[in-house]
């Protein structure tokens, strides 16, 4: 899995992001807004994933759409990413769009070593991740969620199932006092992934540096 470098070099914030080759061609673009938002102060370890539906995916699930299923990769793909969490000086926040979102809300219920999850558009339709949260307990304090509006306009009744779905997971951290936020965006699943996932990493960080 290649890691990619973003950002300020001297900074101790370190945003870690699961990406495909899209999302990899948007990240300039989501650079310079967290710059808007936050200033200079931060850097971005992306990390580009050889097979989305595998490498992101916490257990195994039938497919939702096309005949690609979804695999169990996630555990490894997390280890990698951890080995570039070692310095304890750091402060790591972990967060992505779609699938990576998903994976990137697992991933602080392996780890303590994330201070904040930026969890944009994330897949939380997939099959029994909300009913896995009910029972156990986020190793982290500041969560970000957002969708966009028009995202349970779906024929797939699995897919459309996801604002329902982000609305109990919102409700479950709040149970165990996690500062969290859902925000709203306007359109689709495909709409302005850079901008939200920006939008996501920003809030955490302003949440961390306020405390």
């Amino acid at each position: 899995m290649k890691k990619i470098e973003f950002g300020n070099d001297a900074s101790h914030l370190i945003f870690l992001q699961p990406i495909d080759d899209h999302d990899l061609a948007l990240m300039n673009s989501e650079i310079e807004e967290i710059r808007k938002e936050i200033g200079d102060d931060f850097r971005l370890f992306a990390f580009l994933v050889e097979d989305w539906n595998r490498d992101l995916s916490p257990w195994d699930a039938p497919p939702v759409f096309g005949n690609i299923p979804f695999g169990h990769g996630a555990k490894d793909v997390l280890q990698e990413i951890l080995s570039s969490c070692s310095n304890s000086e750091n402060t790591y926040v972990i967060g992505g769009y779609s699938l990576a979102g998903l994976f990137s809300l697992w991933a602080a219920y392996q780890s303590n070593r994330f201070e904040g999850v930026a969890s944009a558009s994330p897949s939380l339709w997939f099959p029994g991740f909300v009913d896995d949260m009910s029972y156990k307990t986020i190793l982290t304090k500041h969560v970000y969620l957002s969708l966009g509006d028009r995202e349970t306009k779906t024929k797939n009744p699995l897919m459309a199932s996801v604002g329902q779905k982000i609305q109990e997971a919102k409700v479950l951290l709040e149970k165990q006092r996690v500062d969290c936020i859902l925000e709203w965006n306007h359109g689709n699943h495909f709409q302005d992934s850079d901008l939200r996932t920006a939008k996501a990493f920003s809030w955490v960080a302003k949440e961390i540096r306020s405390r």
